[in-house]
């Protein structure tokens, strides 16, 4: 779970980052692609306000033939009316013609503040200057993209695995305006292996399940998450079952990252429930603990309040099937609820909140189903990110 400065792509996979204006210092467009057409997969936020570029990548990855991504950091171009529409439909008409493919299989990310237009006076120039130079201009490493992508993000996010032959490797920026509705933040996946488009399809919805939606910072969904996988085939066929696997291990490496790194974070928040009538039900409740502020505060300053939980767990009133007297609750091994844990032990269990990740385990005693979801602590440094956002 650590980040690879001297990472490389999978064969047939290339990268740009440049600097366009965004945002004042450092890199802030990036561009992926495969050198050979592609199959892909892709899942948006559900968001009522889903930016241009969710709009526009939504229609091109209904192809599933993409076979590049662009970003643009510090500007979401959300709310921007029918300007902003053109404006993310030119810079992917920009890419496109640097790559010489078809716009269709060009998907475009934008993340960072909303209700501000794209500053299409420097990126316009900057696309100019890059096509002078063409495809020598290719030189990042995803490193360089994970990092060009960043906003609030305190460092860049990504995972590589390999299937066979093959490679995966995956990107990701995101660490607030997490609450998962299909994905969360913005995240992309790059492989040589080759696949159907429906096994693809069926391996990311699966893994995102999993995990990105099994993530929370904040509780609040963003307008432009995106997740993608681009798999080119350079490396040959693999086992599709194999596959998702080690996609969903990749995306859970990615998970856990944009978990340690939420806006002022300091711990990461792990709350698994078993016992559950399903699944559903199981993310749930886990949900609604790894939310609580309450719950997160007291992760933060390391109390062992186990009242918080039992109250983020009562907060599910339409589970009706949950009964106090059934549910068993566990900071790390020690049981809390409803063995109280003696006196001598509290030493321990405060210890044990002071680590940089912290595990809640509560069993609901209802039936098999299970789900664990991934957070992180509430501190003061989140509530300074966000109240100076813009300003």
């Amino acid at each position: 779970m650590t980040h690879d400065d001297a990472l490389s792509w999978p064969a047939g996979f290339l990268a740009y980052t440049g600097h366009g204006g965004l945002r004042e210092h450092g890199d802030d467009i990036s561009i992926v692609a495969s050198d050979r057409p592609a199959v892909s997969a892709a899942v948006f936020t559900q968001s009522l306000f889903a930016g241009p570029a969710v709009v526009l990548s939504r229609r091109h990855a209904a192809g599933r033939n993409l076979r590049a991504v662009t970003t643009l950091a510090q500007n979401a171009n959300v709310a921007t009316g029918r300007q902003g529409e053109k404006n993310a439909a030119e810079v992917v008409r920009r890419v496109a013609a640097l790559l010489g493919v078809p716009g269709s299989e060009v998907l475009i990310g934008s993340t960072g503040v909303i209700g501000r237009p794209l500053p299409m006076t420097t990126i316009l120039p900057h696309f100019d200057r890059t096509a002078e130079r063409g495809i020598a201009a290719f030189t990042a490493g995803p490193g360089d993209v994970a990092r060009a992508m960043m906003t609030t993000d305190t460092r860049p996010k990504t995972a590589t695995r390999t299937v066979g032959q093959a490679r995966v490797v995956g990107v990701a920026k995101g660490v607030g305006m997490l609450e998962p509705d299909m994905a969360t933040m913005l995240a992309y996946v790059f492989t040589d292996a080759e696949l159907s488009p429906a096994d693809l399809d069926t391996a990311l919805r699966g893994a995102v399940d999993r995990t990105f939606n099994c993530l929370s910072v904040d509780t609040d969904t963003s307008t432009s998450d995106t997740v993608a996988v681009i798999a080119n085939g350079a490396a040959g066929a693999v086992d599709a079952a194999l596959f998702a696997e080690v996609l969903a291990d990749l995306c859970l490496d990615l998970t856990l990252q944009l978990a340690g790194d939420g806006e002022g974070a300091t711990k990461l928040l792990r709350v698994t429930v078993g016992g559950a009538r399903d699944h559903a039900q199981a993310k749930r409740v886990a949900k609604s603990v790894v939310n609580s502020p309450l719950v997160k505060t007291a992760v933060h300053g390391a109390d062992p309040n186990w009242g918080r939980v039992l109250m983020a767990i009562g907060k599910n009133t339409d589970e009706t099937d949950i009964v106090p007297d059934a549910v068993t609750v566990k900071f790390g091994d020690i049981e809390v609820y409803p063995e109280e844990p003696e006196e001598d032990t509290l030493g321990r269990l405060v210890d044990l909140m002071r680590r940089d990740e912290v595990g809640i385990a509560i069993t609901l005693g209802i039936g098999d189903g299970e789900a664990t979801v991934y957070g992180c602590d509430l501190s003061a440094g989140y509530i300074r990110v966000n109240a100076d956002y813009t300003t």
